[in-house]
């Protein structure tokens, strides 16, 4: 199986010891993507705007391997307030044409750089 290191100017470039993606056979493995504003290289105040530069990431990482929402089996959302379970959901669920992967979504008590929610991902090519 070829394994391949994903990397692209689109999203946020990694802050530890890992990589934005691997490409190994037909599966992408996304790492959690934070919700950075490429624009401004900052996280956005509030939950939802925060989701929204996470999913804008994560579908940057997609394109550079020539994929998109429709090709993801599985996500996981992190959040660090259960409270914004129904924000995130509302921008979630507009990536989507209504066929949806399987997901988690889980409670942390922190994340990097003080975010507030962190999605990761697997896709597969179809």
């Amino acid at each position: 199986m070829e394994r391949k290191t994903v990397l692209t100017e689109q999203a946020p470039a990694p802050i530890g010891p890992y990589v934005q993606a691997v490409m190994a056979g037909e599966s992408l493995y996304i790492s959690g993507q934070l919700g950075i504003d490429m624009q401004t290289g900052e996280m956005p105040a509030g939950v939802a705007e925060q989701a929204e530069c996470s999913l804008k990431n994560l579908c940057a990482i997609l394109a550079a391997e020539g994929m998109s929402t429709a090709n993801l089996v599985k996500t996981t959302i992190f959040l660090t307030d259960m409270g914004n379970f129904a924000a995130v959901n509302e921008v979630y669920a507009k990536y989507f044409d209504g066929a949806f992967p399987a997901r988690s979504c889980v409670a942390v008590a922190a994340l990097p750089k003080g975010g507030l929610v962190e999605i990761e991902a697997v896709a597969v090519r179809a």
